[in-house]
């Protein structure tokens, strides 16, 4: 009985352990897990001498017109634009319309994006190296972070797709949300940014101080659809035809944050 106790207890112990993938590079993020940012990983927007656009990509409120509208399709609409496009139109009852039908073709859209994983890799892309040679000192020297050159970093999708940029706009707002990150398709880190973090340097080595700017890799499958708007009467409703699904990935860089990989050695690298 002790021994069923006790492999039941290691089961429920392992059971709750995040999933994580080479912890310093890589975290997955689940349903049921967030990862904390890791140590070597600073934020620096208080620092960064370049000022970046601050994203505030927000899900589109669907007005009350559009909310009916949505709810008559058998196909999810999450596409800010097409939500746009409803929220900008009104369609009027009148007595008289016994009788009357219309088909409204209103293009083929990216309907939704559904997210499979999201992955964080904190090392995406190195912006900068600082050293020291301290091998012919006799005491510690101390080494920091500054930038020596304006960096831009910038993401994309992984794959050709039509209607790409209202596809990366569903794909960030999927990723933010799952990440709880700021994410931004293009970051910059401008000439001198600096942190007051101290790497020591043995006497008699070299010291290096690696800077990258970490990204997020969504992954997952976008659906588009033929919608129309179809009056009967008084009735109004969203059909979709031709429905297609269509799987992408994207890397979208993490704004106002970079980490540190410090190392010393004893021969220059």
């Amino acid at each position: 009985m002790k021994t069923v106790l006790k492999i039941l207890t290691v089961i429920l112990i392992l059971s709750t352990i995040p999933s994580v993938s080479n912890a310093k590079h890589e975290t997955i993020y689940t349903s049921s897990s967030r990862a904390k940012i890791p140590g070597h990983v600073l934020n620096i927007s208080k620092d960064n001498t370049y000022p970046n656009p601050v994203q505030d990509l927000q899900s589109l409120e669907p007005s009350s017109f559009t909310r009916k509208l949505i709810k008559t399709s058998k196909i999810k609409i999450e596409n800010p634009d097409l939500i746009k496009l409803l929220n900008e139109s009104s369609i009027k009852n009148a007595p008289l319309a016994v009788g009357y039908r219309a088909n409204i073709y209103l293009g083929y859209w990216p309907l939704n994006y559904s997210s499979q994983e999201t992955t964080v890799n904190w090392e995406y892309h190195r912006i900068n190296i600082n050293y020291i040679d301290n091998r012919g000192g006799n005491t510690t020297r101390q080494l920091h972070y500054s930038q020596d050159s304006q960096k831009t970093v910038r993401g994309g999708l992984t794959s050709k797709i039509e209607s790409s940029d209202q596809v990366k706009k569903m794909i960030q707002l999927e990723a933010v949300e799952n990440s709880k990150l700021p994410l931004s398709f293009e970051t910059v880190i401008g000439v001198g940014t600096k942190k007051d973090q101290v790497y020591n340097i043995p006497s008699k080595k070299l010291g290096y101080l690696y800077t990258y700017v970490p990204a997020v890799n969504e992954r997952g499958k976008v659906t588009f659809g033929e919608v129309y708007l179809v009056l009967e009467g008084n009735k109004k409703q969203i059909k979709i035809r031709n429905v297609t699904s269509q799987g992408i990935g994207a890397w979208i860089p993490v704004q106002e944050y970079v980490s540190f990989s410090f190392m010393h050695s004893n021969t220059p690298r």
